[in-house]
C-alpha cells in the first residue's frame, strides 16, 4: 500500500505552567507535525519537538529538512517498507532528530492503522502499564513543595525534581520534599548536567535517608568519564540522558564497567521509534534499565514513546508527562492516565484522534 500524500507544518504550543531547568526557562514549545495518507485513505500522524539546547536542532532546521526531503523519502513508497525509510533517514536527516522522529512516528502510526492494530501489538507487547513521574522545574523550596502536594493530590505517585544549581540547596530541598509528601511517594532527581563528581557524591550521601529513586544526568556530557570516580552503588542509580542520543551512544555506554545503570530514551534525541528500539535492545542485552522520557511534546509523540516503552522488556521507568502542561494540542486520546499510571487503549495505531481534519 503506497504513501500518496505527505504534509508537514509547525505549531506553537504554549505551556500552562512555565518552568526552569539548570540552563533556561521554558514558556512555550513549537512542535513540527507530519501527516501521511495511504492510497486506501489510511492516515498516520507524527510530531517532533526540537530541543536546540540538547540536540542542536531548532524549528527552522526541522522545517527546512522536511521541505527538502519529506516527499522524496515517502511518496510512492510502500508503507510496508517503513523500516527501510527509517534507516535511510538516519543518514539523510542525521542532524535533525526531531524532524526524523515526526516522520518515523507517522510511518509507525500509518502502518499499525493499516494493519488495524494498536502500535504496541505490532511491536510486541511486554507490559500493560507503568507509573509515570511528573516534573517540577527549578523553583524555590516553598514553590516546589506547593506544586508537589498539588500533583500528589491529583493522583501522581512519582515526582521528578529538577536540580543542579546548588548541591547544598538541592539536598535541603529533597529533605523537605520527603518530609512534605511522606514515604510512599517516589522522588527522582534530574540534575541536568549541573554537578561535578564530587557534587554527585555529596548529593547522594546527603539524601541517603530520603530514598531518592535515581539521579538523571548528574554530570556534563563531556565529563562522562568522571562517573568512574564515584562508586558503582551510585552509578547504578544514575541515568544517562544528554549523554545518550543515538544507538551508537547506547553501545558505547554499554561497555563495562557501566557509567550509568539506566538509559533515558527520548524519541526527540534518538530520531524516532525505530532507532529508540535499537537502543532499547542494547540496554536489554547489557542489563541496563530503561526509562522513557520526553521533551515538551504533543500527545502524538508522547503516545508513540509509550507504545514503544510498553513493547520493551527492559522498560522500568516512565517520565512521559511532556504533554500534560500544554495549553492546547492537535489530538486527543493516544494514552490513558489513571492514578498516575499510563496505558494505551485498543484503538488502532497510536490511538490518537484529530481534533480538526487535516487538509492535504
Amino acid at each position: 500500500m503506497k504513501i500518496v500524500s505527505a504534509k508537514f507544518w509547525s505549531e506553537d504550543l504554549e505551556l500552562t505552567r512555565p518552568y526552569s531547568i539548570a540552563y533556561e526557562t521554558i514558556e512555550a514549545v513549537e512542535n513540527i507535525f507530519v501527516y501521511l495518507v495511504l492510497e486506501n485513505g489510511t492516515w498516520g500522524i507524527g510530531s517532533g519537538s526540537p530541543a536546540e539546547f540538547i540536540t542542536g536542532e531548532n524549528i527552522a532546521m526541522s522545517r527546512g529538512v522536511l521541505q527538502n526531503h519529506l516527499e522524496a523519502l515517502v511518496i510512492n513508497k510502500d508503507i510496508a517498507s517503513f523500516k527501510d525509510i527509517c534507516q535511510s533517514m538516519s543518514r539523510t536527516l542525521k542532524s535533525t532528530p526531531a524532524a526524523r522522529a515526526a516522520i518515523d512516528i507517522a510511518l509507525h502510526d500509518a502502518w499499525s492503522r493499516f494493519n488495524e492494530k494498536p502500535l504496541v501489538e505490532i511491536l510486541g507487547r511486554s507490559h500493560q502499564s507503568f507509573l509515570t513521574s511528573i516534573t517540577i522545574g527549578i523553583k524555590s523550596i516553598q514553590e516546589t513543595l506547593s506544586e508537589a502536594i498539588e500533583y500528589v493530590d491529583r493522583g501522581f505517585r512519582i515526582l521528578k525534581v529538577k536540580t543542579g544549581e546548588s548541591v547544598t540547596e538541592d539536598i535541603e530541598l529533597i529533605r523537605k520534599l520527603r518530609e512534605a509528601v511522606g514515604k510512599n511517594i517516589l522522588i527522582r532527581v534530574d540534575a541536568n548536567q549541573g554537578y561535578t563528581s564530587e557534587n554527585l557524591v555529596q548529593f547522594a550521601k546527603g539524601t541517603a535517608a530520603e530514598n531518592v529513586e535515581f539521579i538523571e544526568q548528574p554530570l556534563p556530557i563531556d565529563k562522562d568519564g568522571d562517573m568512574m570516580q564515584v562508586s558503582e552503588k551510585i552509578r547504578v542509580q544514575c541515568a544517562a540522558d544528554e549523554s545518550l542520543h543515538h544507538p551508537a551512544d547506547g553501545e558505547h555506554l554499554a561497555a563495562e564497567p557501566h557509567k550509568f545503570g539506566i538509559y533515558n530514551i527520548k524519541l526527540m534525541k534518538s530520531g524516532g521509534i525505530y532507532p529508540a528500539l535499537e537502543i532499547a535492545n542494547t540496554a536489554q542485552l547489557s542489563g541496563i534499565d530503561l526509562m522513557w522520557g520526553c521533551m515538551d511534546e504533543s500527545r502524538i509523540s508522547i503516545s508513540a514513546a509509550l507504545h514503544a516503552a510498553l513493547a520493551c522488556p527492559a522498560t522500568t521507568y516512565l517520565d512521559l508527562d511532556g504533554s500534560l502542561d500544554l495549553a492546547r494540542d492537535l489530538v486527543t486520546g493516544g494514552f490513558v492516565l489513571t492514578d498516575g499510571y499510563l496505558s494505551v487503549s485498543d484503538a488502532h495505531g497510536l490511538g490518537v484522534k484529530l481534533i480538526e481534519k487535516v487538509t492535504v
